[in-house]
C-alpha cells in the first residue's frame, strides 16, 4: 500500500520485546529495564493477527526484533507461522547473537531467510565494555554457523561510535574479502541512549567512506544503505546515514512495538495503539490502514539533533 506521500510500504519491524540479555552502552540502561506484566505485551497470536492485517495491506517483508528476540520462548514456531501467510516473502531477525548458535537450526527449518548480527567490536575486551558483559566468541560461533547453514548474506550492525570503535573500521571492511557478509556501518543516532553519546561520539558515513580507499560503490535502490565493496571481495560494505544523509523519501517500513503499538516513524513521537483492536479483523485492518497514511514525509533529526520518538531504541525495535 502507498503512503500519503507516494512510498510503497511493504517493510514490518516487529519488537517482540524490550528485554535483552545485554546492556550495550548506546542502546540499554546500565541497570536494565522495569520488568513489564504479560498483560501489557503482545502474545504471539497477537503478534500474528497483526502481521495478517499488515499483509493483507502489501506488506510483504517482516523483520523481527527486540530488545533481543531470541530470548522468548517459541520464537521459531512464530516465525513458522508467519512463512505460512502467503504474501511474506521474507522474514529475518535481527539479534546480538549470543543465543543463535543454538537455535540457528531450528530458525531456518522454521522459515528464517536472513540475519542481522549486533557485532560493534571485534576485540574480545572491548565487546564485554560496550555490552556491558557480553561474550564475543558466541557471537563469531553463531556468524559461521549462520554461514555454513545459508543464511546468506550475514549482515553485521556495527554503529560506529567516536572514541569507541572507529579504530576497527577498516578491520571490518576487511573482512568482506573472504567472507559472505554484510559490513553495515550504521550513524550513531541522538535518541534513548545513544542521546548521551552523540555529542562526542557522532561519527559520520563519510568519514569511514574517505578513510578506506578501494571501495567500489553499488547501484542499489532496494534499500537504505549505501552499499560499497573491495575489488574480488565476497561480501559488501554498507552505509546506513539517517542525519547525514537521510532517506526518508524511501522508507518503506512501519514498525509494531511489543507494547501493541504502531510506530509509523522510527523518530516521530506519534504512535497509534492497536492492542485493543486485534480480535476484531477488519477494524485492526482499518487502523493500520490509517496509521500507514499517517506516516510522515521525514524526520528532523539533522536540524533538531534530537529523536522526537518518546521511546528508547530497545522498546521500538531500531
Amino acid at each position: 500500500m502507498q503512503d500519503s506521500h507516494g512510498r510503497i510500504i511493504d517493510y514490518l519491524r516487529v519488537s517482540l520485546t524490550d528485554r535483552c540479555n545485554l546492556r550495550c552502552i548506546y542502546c540499554m540502561p546500565e541497570e536494565g529495564v522495569p520488568k513489564k506484566c504479560h498483560e501489557e505485551i503482545l502474545r504471539f497470536e497477537e503478534v500474528l493477527k497483526i502481521i495478517n492485517a499488515h499483509a493483507s495491506l502489501g506488506i510483504k517483508k517482516v523483520r523481527f526484533t527486540g530488545g533481543e528476540p531470541l530470548i522468548l520462548k517459541g520464537v521459531d514456531n512464530l516465525i513458522y507461522n508467519t512463512s505460512k501467510i502467503p504474501s511474506i516473502e521474507d522474514i529475518s531477525i535481527t539479534t546480538n547473537g549470543i543465543l543463535l548458535y543454538d537455535m540457528a537450526d531450528d530458525l531456518k527449518k522454521a522459515g528464517l531467510k536472513r540475519v542481522n548480527i549486533s557485532l560493534d567490536t571485534l576485540k574480545e575486551d572491548k565487546y564485554r565494555q560496550i555490552t556491558r558483559g557480553g561474550d564475543i566468541k558466541k557471537v563469531l560461533s553463531a556468524i559461521e554457523k549462520c554461514m555454513s547453514l545459508g543464511l546468506l548474506p550475514v549482515k553485521l550492525n556495527v554503529v560506529a561510535i567516536k572514541g569507541v570503535n572507529d579504530d576497527e573500521t577498516a578491520d571490518f571492511i576487511r573482512l568482506t574479502r573472504e567472507m559472505p557478509i554484510s559490513v553495515r556501518f550504521i550513524e550513531l543516532m541522538p535518541i534513548g541512549e545513544g542521546a548521551k553519546l552523540y555529542e562526542e561520539g557522532a561519527l559520520g558515513s563519510e568519514e569511514i567512506i574517505e578513510s578506506f580507499p578501494g571501495l567500489i560503490p553499488l547501484e542499489d535502490l532496494s534499500g537504505t544503505a549505501k552499499l560499497f565493496k573491495l575489488e574480488n571481495a565476497k561480501g559488501t560494505v554498507g552505509f546506513i546515514s539517517p542525519l547525514s544523509c537521510k532517506f526518508c523519501n524511501s522508507c518503506n517500513k512501519i514498525r509494531l512495538t511489543a507494547s501493541g503499538t504502531i510506530k509509523p516513524c522510527l523518530h516521530s513521537e506519534d504512535e497509534i495503539d492497536i492492542k485493543s483492536y486485534v480480535n476484531d479483523e477488519a477494524l485492526l485492518t482499518s487502523v493500520i490502514r490509517d496509521a500507514i497514511l499517517s506516516k510522515p514525509q521525514e524526520h528532523h533529526m539533522e536540524t533538531e539533533h534530537i529523536s522526537r520518538s518518546q521511546k528508547m531504541m530497545y522498546q521500538i525495535g531500531g
